[in-house]
This record gives C-alpha cells, structure tokens and sequence, in this order.
C-alpha cells in the first residue's frame, strides 16, 4: 500500500518491524535498513540496477531476511519542491514494488540533498575517491531512511501526548 503521508505510513508500520529505505539511481539502487525499534538507520549495500524483476527479486530477498515491515523510497524533487521526471520513475517503481508486496506500506521521503550530505560526511571521514563511489548510494539510503526514522519518532511522541 502506497502512502504518500508520513503520519499514515507510520500508523501502517506493524510494530518491532524494520524499516528499508531506498535512494533509486538510473544504475544503482542505494539500500539502508532500520532496527526493528526504529531509531538507527544503516547503509547495507548497493544494488546494480538491471531489470526491474531483477532487482525486486534482490530487494525481495532483503525484505524476507531483515523481516521488514515498511519501505521508504527517496522521493528526488527539484529543488523548487515540483517533481519531475526521476519523480514520476520512483512513483512508478513504487506501483511496482506494490504489486509484490500489497501488505507493505510504502511511503516516500523528499531526498533532496541527500547525495551531498552523504558525499560530505565521507569526505570528513577521509573516504578515498574509489570508496566514496562504492558507498555513496547506500549512505545516501541511510540520510533518506534516517530522516525518516527522526520524523516517525517526532509523530509518536505526539500521539502519545
């Protein structure tokens, strides 16, 4: 089930279940998953795009093992907040992921920025240039699923009060 609002996605998120959030590239898919109390996010690694039965079957696999309970995509707006192309290419892979996995709330998260905050924080931590390439999907991944995991902590609080 696809939710574009964050407050329904973490209502339809069964609890003690994992999160994994997704930073979609025209050739790499950038995967991070959460801990089932939602409060960490960690890259876990990059999926060379192929085809799209491929690459689901991949992420399937994520999914059963890790026991997942929602999925989070990077939702890439320009930077004036419309969408555009690479917009309506994640919407699309989201119907699709939809269609194997109907129970799963799938939610998206504006992941503007989120490249470059990646990108910074391997250069702080002197990252070589051959590395940054290997990693910087998946630590995109876990910018965009930790954003996530902040605002579903925020949401929470609030319904508690």
């Amino acid at each position: 089930m696809i939710l574009d609002d964050i407050t329904e996605f973490a209502t339809a998120v069964p609890p003690m279940r994992a999160l994994i959030g997704l930073d979609l590239g025209e050739k790499t898919i950038g995967v991070a998953v959460s801990d089932s109390f939602l409060s960490v996010a960690t890259p876990l690694e990059t999926v060379r795009r192929k085809k799209f039965g491929i690459d689901a079957a991949r992420l399937g696999e994520i999914i059963a093992e890790r026991s997942i309970g929602g999925l989070i995509l990077g939702l890439p707006y320009n930077m004036d907040g419309s969408e555009g192309p690479r917009c309506q290419s994640t919407r699309a892979f989201a119907r699709n992921l939809d269609r194997l996995h109907p129970d799963m709330p799938i939610g998206f998260w504006d992941e503007r920025l989120s490249t470059v905050a990646a990108e910074r924080a391997l250069l702080e931590a002197d990252t070589s240039r051959r590395r940054r390439a290997e990693v910087i999907d998946h630590v995109a991944a876990g910018y965009i699923l930790q954003g996530v995991l902040d605002r579903l902590r925020v949401i929470r609080a609030a319904q508690e009060n």
